[in-house]
């Protein structure tokens, strides 16, 4: 049930531009009386796998091409900051905008940031140029730069909404993209897709089948023994 949670999510965004697929994590589950067993030493380990955990997939995305000044796409490792009042978030979705006040911001509305952790204002009345480094050109001149982050463990990020993260980790450990670069006219894809999911979905269901009849085969055996120790 949890996988299919995951899958669930995994399909419902898989047309979210940079959205990043959330992985399953197994471990092994042992039955307490399982335990109490070998402690004896009677044997019999009774083991099922559960999930652990979810991991975010941050394998790089397909790009796709749409001519727009303001989508941005990221190769490498790498994330756009935006802020969301006091916070700041990282997301991967470049499909960007002007908004209403001048500055570039997300379809949300937030603000996207440059070096400077401020606003970025974007002069509409000329051409716009964002060149591969994130520094932003009008009129052949540099008005200002994209503030491009990457973590020393990116595992350790918080999804909050579909593409937004928040890291919780000391401050140090967030640092300037070295990487990265900013693809111009281009949107990152969800690096998970429905004909990957339908078939993770089948695996699944096939497991969740071999192990619904192993649960009946045992029920059909302790039905067996209890009515033989009754005839006894």
């Amino acid at each position: 049930m949890e996988s299919l949670e995951i899958l669930a999510n995994n399909i419902a965004n898989s047309g979210t531009s940079g959205f990043k697929a959330d992985r399953e994590r197994y471990s092994t589950y042992w039955a307490a009386e399982s335990t109490s067993a070998l402690d004896s030493g009677r044997g019999g380990a009774g083991v099922s796998p559960v999930v652990e955990r979810s991991w975010i997939d941050f394998t790089q995305g397909a790009l796709s091409r749409t001519g727009s000044a303001t989508h941005l796409a990221i190769t490498g490792p790498g994330f756009f900051s935006v802020q969301r009042g006091a916070e700041m978030l990282y997301s991967r979705n470049g499909e960007l905008q002007i908004g209403p006040r001048g500055n570039l911001v997300n379809g949300e509305g937030l603000d996207v940031l440059n070096v400077d952790s401020k606003p970025i204002n974007i002069d509409a009345s000329q051409a716009l140029e964002i060149r591969a480094d994130g520094t932003i050109w009008q009129g052949g001149v540099q008005t200002n730069q994209l503030r491009l982050t990457e973590f020393s463990d990116p595992q350790s990020l918080q999804k909050t909404g579909h593409t937004y993260f928040r890291w919780p980790g000391p401050a140090n450990q967030i640092r300037t993209a070295s990487t990265a670069r900013v693809v111009q006219g281009a949107l990152e894809s969800a690096n998970t897709g429905p004909a990957e999911a339908a078939v993770r979905m089948v695996n699944v269901l096939r497991q969740f089948e071999s192990l619904q009849k192993a649960m009946q085969l045992g029920n059909e055996m302790n039905r067996r023994l209890v009515e033989e120790v009754a005839k006894v």
